[in-house]
Formats: structure tokens, C-alpha cells, sequence
């Protein structure tokens, strides 16, 4: 066994895919699938299930997956311990629904990079079925998720809470609604809205919210950035945790605003996840804590 057979087998794991992984790696990916396939001939597993779309981890390899990491950060911890200079860096994947991603994920990342440099990461933009998918499967070590207040949480994986608030309604300031000190549902029942697709909480939240009654759509969109966009062009109204508005550049710059909605209590949350495991990449590790100091910041400065 070599230690490029770990690497191969994590980038096919992180990536998704023996051609994205052979690009990567620039290796041929005839090759790639021969050096993995004599990895699982040597262990006497199968890491991976290969299908049309793309090669994902099998049950055999989540379980391995850990053990494959642990022993990549020890070579890691070897070549620096060694003086090596030209050690193969790493990577580590977030997953996003696109909630606070410029308050939050943007500092975070950019102060990550300042004291990790040799470590790459990589935003993903999902659904949240999608993060938990590939937290389970080892393609994120990370995941930013909103989570309602009140329903389960997933088991599988640990939860740490970053930021919680109430949604509010996101308008252009010259918006009638923008005028009012609060914005009842009958009210945003009249205006075009533009709502998340199905899929997202804050679909389902807007549904919930409306009780049956047919509010008038005119967009869906993924995430709350574009949806803020389409705001700021005047297409409408969005609903969206107030967290994903105050401080958001277009926020700030006055091209959209926020006003509370009569009567709404239901507080969302800004969830982290990760897959729960033995151990815990170093990098995936501090990029945790990153995030958790600061969510603590952001607290404070809304207090």
C-alpha cells in the first residue's frame, strides 16, 4: 500500500468523480481506476460504487474513510516534522445553502487562508438533502445548513448552532412594504414574491406561513443570494432569515431593507455540520472552530 492510493482514493471521494479526481491529480483516468482498484484488491473492499453519474463511497469505505484520513494527516504531521517544503497540501469542502455567506462564511474563509495557506478550500453551493448526502459520504467535511427551530435533528451527523433569527420579509427600500414598521402575511399575499425552491427550509417555512393560502409567486430561485439579487433588481419581496440580510453588502449599500413579519415567532438557525467520526482532520478541525468564533462575534455585534 502507498500513501498515493490514499490520496487518489480521497480525491475520488471528495470530487465525486474518477474524471474530475484524474483531472485533479492529472493523471490519465484509466490510471486512476487501476490504482484504486488495486488499493481495493489489497484491503479486500470495495471503496467506491461507480454508476453513470459519478463514483461515490460505498458502505465498506465510509467505514474506512476515518482510518484513510487519520493516516494522510500523520504523513502530513511526518513531512512537516521532516522540514518538507513541497508537501501535498490539502483541501476541505464546505457545503452551503447560501445563508449568511457573506456576513459569515466570507471572513471566516479569508482569515482560514491567512494562517493555513497551504490548505485550499472549496464553497459548494447545495441543497441541504444534498449536504447531508455528502457529508455521510465524505465529499464535505463541512456543511452550513438552516434548520427550523422546533424540528428534529439528524443523528447522523454533530450540530453545532451559529446563528439563530426570525425571518423577516427583504424589500427594496422604495417598496410600499418598506414603509411599514411590520409586514402582515395578507400583505405579502398581494405582493410578487420570490421564493425558494422546493427543497430549501425556507420554502417550507413560506408555506407554513401562508397556511393554504396562494400567495403570488413570480420566482423560485436557489438561495437566499439570488434571491436577495432579484430583490435589489425590484422582481419582488423574498422571505429569508433576518441573519442573511443585516450586514449584507446590498444591505448596506441601501438597495435592500427588511422588515419584520406581524406575529412570527418561529426562529431559524444556522446549523454546522459534520459527519460525526473518531477523528477530525486537523484543517477541517480549525476551520470548525473558525466558524463557531466567528458566529460568537456576530452574536455579540447583533446584541
Amino acid at each position: 500500500m502507498r500513501t498515493e492510493q490514499l490520496e487518489y482514493i480521497a480525491a475520488v471521494t471528495r470530487l465525486g468523480s474518477l474524471r474530475r479526481a484524474a483531472e485533479e491529480l492529472r493523471l490519465s483516468q484509466p490510471a486512476l481506476s487501476e490504482t484504486v482498484r488495486n488499493l481495493e484488491r489489497e484491503l479486500g473492499v470495495d471503496l467506491l460504487e461507480r454508476k453513470r453519474s459519478g463514483a461515490t463511497m460505498s458502505a465498506e469505505g465510509r467505514e474506512l474513510l476515518p482510518k484513510i484520513v487519520d493516516v494522510l494527516d500523520a504523513v502530513d504531521r511526518l513531512r512537516v516534522a521532516a522540514g518538507e517544503q513541497h508537501r501535498i497540501s490539502r483541501m476541505v469542502r464546505v457545503g452551503t445553502v447560501n445563508a449568511a455567506t457573506v456576513p459569515l462564511l466570507l471572513p471566516v474563509v479569508r482569515d482560514f487562508r491567512a494562517s493555513h495557506p497551504l490548505t485550499q478550500v472549496e464553497v459548494v453551493g447545495a441543497q441541504q438533502t444534498d449536504i447531508h448526502r455528502a457529508l455521510s459520504e465524505g465529499g464535505f467535511d463541512l456543511g452550513l445548513v438552516n434548520h427550523l427551530d422546533g424540528d428534529d435533528m439528524p443523528t447522523d451527523f454533530e450540530s453545532t448552532e451559529l446563528l439563530s433569527g426570525l425571518p423577516v420579509v427583504c424589500v427594496r427600500p422604495d417598496s410600499p412594504l418598506a414603509a411599514r414598521p411590520t409586514v402582515a402575511v395578507e400583505e405579502l399575499l398581494t405582493e410578487p414574491l420570490i421564493g425558494m425552491r422546493s427543497g430549501y427550509v425556507m420554502h417550507r417555512y413560506v408555506h407554513r406561513l401562508f397556511d393554504g393560502r396562494d400567495p403570488a409567486f413570480a420566482y423560485s430561485t436557489d438561495g437566499a443570494e439570488m434571491g436577495k439579487l432579484m430583490v435589489a433588481e425590484g422582481l419582488g419581496a423574498t422571505v429569508l432569515p433576518d441573519f442573511s440580510v443585516v450586514g449584507d453588502p446590498l444591505e448596506r449599500l441601501g438597495a435592500i431593507t427588511y422588515r419584520p413579519i406581524a406575529g412570527a415567532t418561529a426562529r431559524v438557525l444556522l446549523m454546522l455540520r459534520r459527519r460525526r467520526a473518531e477523528s477530525v482532520p486537523q484543517a477541517a478541525g480549525d476551520l470548525h472552530e473558525a466558524f463557531v468564533r466567528r458566529s460568537r462575534e456576530l452574536g455579540e455585534a447583533r446584541v
